[in-house]
């Protein structure tokens, strides 16, 4: 059991990708409400840290939790009650395009338990209004800008409350005045608890809107703003 307002907290953490260490000796803490980047190059090992917080790559050292699961005790029965209490955002926006933005959402509301009607209306509205796009239901993906889509994205990650949303890349294929409203929406989320982290190698936004910066480099993860 973590201590109370810590979510997630690695502890000498390797990862590996088939038999390639990718990231060894990796100390991590996360608290509620933090905004966090993970920048460095590509293949540094950015998308691999975030995958293995949701159980998609398994932890080959050392202690990893989030929430109140040990990561490597994890059962594969619990890894979907892990990833409810996670919104996950891809570059790829990954959104069903043969529905409409309302009933993605309504897809996403009642393959995690969401059965009546009306509560799953009002759950699908609330979180378009908090990302913008309230007006948008009715629209299928190939009518809506790459940054109409990010945002649906970002609401469907919100539907079940998550305390945490891992945002792989969100701006990597918006140009950079409509990815820089992405990151003020994610900076907003986090700052109502929520905590975000974010893969990058967008330097540009990481200075233009301030959180805490590590960094995957020579196979570890660095603190940038408590350098060793």
């Amino acid at each position: 059991m973590m201590s109370e307002g810590i979510l997630l907290q690695y502890t000498g953490v390797q990862l590996n990708r088939e038999e390639n260490i990718i990231l060894r000796d990796v100390d991590l803490k996360v608290n509620r409400g933090d905004f966090l980047y993970i920048i460095g190059k590509v293949g540094s090992g950015k998308s691999t840290l975030l995958k293995s917080m949701y159980a998609e790559i398994p932890i080959e050292k050392g202690d990893a939790r989030v929430f109140d699961y040990r990561l490597q005790d994890l059962k594969r029965k619990e890894i979907p009650y892990l990833r409810r209490k996670i919104g996950i955002v891809f570059q790829d926006f990954q959104l069903l395009i043969d529905r409409t933005v309302e009933k993605n959402l309504e897809f996403v509301l009642r393959a995690t338990g969401w059965k009546e009607k009306g509560a799953i209306s009002n759950r699908i509205n609330e979180v378009l209004v908090q990302v913008g796009m309230q007006n948008k239901t009715y629209k299928m993906p190939h009518e809506l800008s790459g940054g109409e889509q990010q945002r649906i994205v970002i609401a469907r990650a919100l539907l079940n409350s998550p305390l945490l949303i891992l945002a792989d890349e969100p701006t990597g294929n918006l140009d950079p005045e409509t990815g820089s409203q992405i990151v003020d929406l994610l900076q907003q989320i986090s700052a109502t608890g929520t905590a975000v982290i974010m893969s990058t190698h967008n330097y540009s936004i990481v200075q233009t809107f301030p959180g805490r910066i590590m960094k995957c480099e020579e196979m570890g993860l660095v603190d940038l703003n408590h350098p060793a």
